[in-house]
């Protein structure tokens, strides 16, 4: 059978969104705007349910996101919370505080290889709403960033979410909010009763039921140099974390958007990509991130003892390498 979307490539994916002359008149689509992105949606429709009405669903869920995690909206619940004064504890909503306990729990199994407090240490390389200008950052500045960066100062409490904002910390929940907004808007769209469905923002996608005929959603995931890797999408969500996508560079030094807390400094290993496979697209997203920050060894040796089905692609001198985890499935079939 074909993929579910050809023409469309994002984060490291090849989809087909062109409808087959086989399709039915009820696999329909949708797509937008959102967090600086795009989203995507393919989605058995047997109710007929208006588009109107799926698209208020997920822009309803998205705008929910934006309003709580969205650093580049100044009124956004991360954005008060990373003015608040110091000594000041942050009730987080509900959606916020899942993602944080999420968060936290990768923070502490990494030993801080992601970490919600790295803000300053993103704008200091010249990445986010708060972005330093010029070239690499002067060593008080980056010392000043580091001093400003720990999660574990968050004094987070998982029960009833709140944050403790000790003064100067800003969150950036970047690795992991954008699975968190496609795990919600499966959620939306699952409360108008649509069970078969793939939906994608930037990149990252959840896919849940089946395509009609009863065949699972699929996807290429790209990188792979030795063969074209056919992933099934069943009950099951994808996300992509490498350096291809925002880089910087200034006086023939090149660094990507991904930063790590621990040294402070963006990764500079070669590893190209990480890809990750999982139940919920916010914990794809958040693994997608640690591994990437790990890096080709460490980051697999994590993977392999927390059972991540996770692709790593690293560069090498003739073409990349591809090495999978025990867990990541076997290429599904045509």
């Amino acid at each position: 059978m074909g993929i579910s979307f050809s023409t469309w490539r994002a984060g490291g994916y090849a989809n087909a969104a062109v409808p087959r002359p086989a399709d039915p008149a009820t696999l329909q689509q949708l797509g937008g705007q959102t967090m600086g992105t795009t989203w995507s949606l393919r989605f058995d429709n047997p109710r007929m349910l208006t588009l109107e009405q799926v698209r208020a669903a997920v822009e309803s869920a998205l705008g929910r996101v934006i309003a709580q995690m969205s650093h580049w909206e100044p009124d956004s619940d991360i954005s008060r919370f990373n003015r608040a004064p110091a000594g000041s504890r942050y009730v987080l909503p509900a959606e916020f505080a899942e993602v944080m306990r999420c968060a936290s729990r990768w923070a502490a199994a990494s030993g801080g290889a992601i970490d919600p407090t790295v803000g300053p240490l993103v704008a200091c390389w010249g990445f986010g709403p708060e972005a330093r200008e010029g070239g690499l950052p002067a060593a008080k500045a980056l010392a000043d960033a580091r001093a400003r960066v720990g999660w574990s100062r968050l004094a987070f409490d998982s029960v009833d979410g709140s944050l403790l904002q000790p003064g100067g910390v800003a969150l950036d929940l970047s690795g992991i909010a954008k699975g968190f907004a496609v795990d919600h808007g499966v959620e939306a769209l699952r409360a108008l009763g649509l069970v078969d469905l793939l939906f994608e923002v930037g990149g990252e996608l959840r896919g849940t039921g089946q395509r009609p005929g009863g065949q699972p959603w699929q996807v290429l995931v790209d990188g792979d140099p030795t063969k074209a890797r056919r992933v099934a999408l069943a009950d099951m969500t994808i996300a992509t974390s490498g350096d291809r996508w925002h880089r910087r560079s200034h006086e023939g030094r090149h660094w990507s958007h991904t930063i790590d807390p621990r040294t402070g400094e963006p990764v500079a290993h070669a590893l190209a990509s990480v890809t990750v496979l999982h139940v919920e697209c916010m914990q794809a997203d958040a693994l997608a991130t640690v591994l990437t920050v790990l890096g080709p060894d460490e980051g697999f040796d994590f993977a392999q003892q927390h059972d991540v089905a996770a692709l790593f692609v690293s560069h090498g001198d003739a073409s990349p390498a591809a090495k999978a985890t025990r867990a990541w499935p076997a290429p599904a079939r045509a």
